[in-house]
């Protein structure tokens, strides 16, 4: 048993030790290995970088030329889907048609194309999410025409330079802003009545799954609404059969071009027979079961607030179907 004298003696000791420990650790010199900074951010030219490696892969139908992260959330047409499954092992080629889109603030980028599926060619969508320049994320949504018995007709892939200006930043609205004008847009073609709930640029037009649905004369053997612009359409209350717009997602907002990259159901109860247009007009829903809408849908919003170019690509789905990508009550 150590007597006080003792332990105040072997106290003292240790204390001594352990300071000329310090002074000898302060002393050392800071040994620095692989001091360069760690690429935590991406910017439009590294997440193009990432989107062009996957599309690169894809079209080589080999997954592992992909630079994944260790959990990755994939799905195609809403499904959850292992990595490598579905459109991976039937592409034959990718077409043409390429609009790309980049949210570096979120780690996201998008692309539009088209894909060539022996033959068979289709609307493709691609959204992924990039984390330390890898792929965490990645949504697909392919339109094929077999599959969907509501195909309106075969797309057309054209470029819209207003889909590719550069904005100056004087210009460039702030991202929350975007997100209101898309918003309303979907709260304007749900339960749509005339009501606006966003503004249109008079030039507005609008492309889905390929095909002119503004604007577009020959477009009348389908509907004659499809002669006219966005607000025409929106103001006449043609959309009334858009029973509900929900599952509202904003992944992607390209702040330097003015893009919103929107994602949500659109459904259809099929309850609603015939409606009265704002003109006074009878129509007659076109829509009589119930079924959903599957969508991810790009706009191009001018410096002053107003929809200028809308996008989308979008299939059926059963009614009310879940997304998988959002949680919902």
């Amino acid at each position: 048993m150590l007597t006080r004298t003792c332990l105040l003696s072997t106290l003292a000791t240790l204390s001594v030790l352990l300071g000329c420990a310090a002074d000898s650790m302060a002393a050392a010199p800071v040994q620095r290995q692989n001091a360069a900074p760690l690429a935590l951010t991406c910017d439009r030219a590294c997440l193009y970088g990432v989107l062009d490696q996957y599309l690169t892969a894809l079209s080589r139908k080999d997954p592992a030329l992909v630079p994944w992260g260790l959990v990755v959330r994939n799905s195609e047409n809403n499904v959850p889907l292992p990595v490598g499954d579905g459109l991976w092992g039937t592409i034959t080629q990718l077409g043409s048609y390429q609009l790309k889109m980049a949210d570096p603030d979120s780690g996201q980028v998008g692309y539009f194309g088209n894909v060539d599926e022996t033959g068979a060619v289709s609307p493709f969508v691609l959204r992924l999410r990039v984390e330390q320049r890898k792929v965490v994320e990645a949504e697909t949504l392919v339109r094929r025409k077999a599959d969907d018995a509501n195909y309106m007709a075969d797309p057309e892939f054209k470029d819209k330079p207003v889909l590719n200006e550069m904005l100056a930043p004087k210009e460039q609205l702030p991202r929350e802003r975007l997100i209101s004008i898309a918003d309303g847009y979907f709260d304007t073609l749900q339960l749509n009545d005339g009501t606006l709930f966003t503004q249109f640029d008079e030039h507005c037009d609008r492309v889905e799954n390929g095909f002119r649905t503004t604007n577009n004369p020959d477009g009348a053997r389908i509907s004659p609404i499809m002669a006219m612009g966005c607000e025409a359409q929106f103001k006449l209350g043609n959309f009334r059969y858009d029973d509900r717009l929900r599952a509202r997602r904003y992944p992607l907002v390209d702040v330097e071009r003015g893009l919103v990259l929107a994602s949500g159901f659109i459904d259809h109860a099929g309850r609603l027979g015939t409606y009265t247009l704002t003109n006074g007009k009878q129509e007659t829903s076109r829509y009589r079961r119930p079924h959903s809408y599957y969508l991810l849908e790009l706009f191009r919003i001018t410096p002053q607030g107003k929809i200028r170019q809308i996008e989308a690509v979008f299939m059926t789905v059963p009614y009310r179907t879940q997304s998988a990508w959002k949680d919902e009550d």
